[in-house]
């Protein structure tokens, strides 16, 4: 299988998990994220983006 170039994003946790329903705790958790105002990066993918999209009041996205 051939790789192809992806591009890479930038995901920045703006917003605290206190108050979030468990689901959203694990989706930012899953994605990397520790703690308020860290940013992670990670290719672009449709699990990913998907991840993104549930959680997205919560996250600034820059590629």
């Amino acid at each position: 299988m051939a790789k192809t170039k992806s591009s890479k994003i930038q995901i920045k946790l703006v917003k605290s998990l206190i108050g979030c329903s468990e689901a959203q705790c694990r989706i930012a958790k899953a994605l990397g994220f520790t703690k308020k105002d860290q940013v992670v990066e990670h290719d672009e993918s449709p699990v990913i983006m998907g991840m993104v999209n549930k959680i997205s009041h919560l996250l600034e996205v820059t590629k």
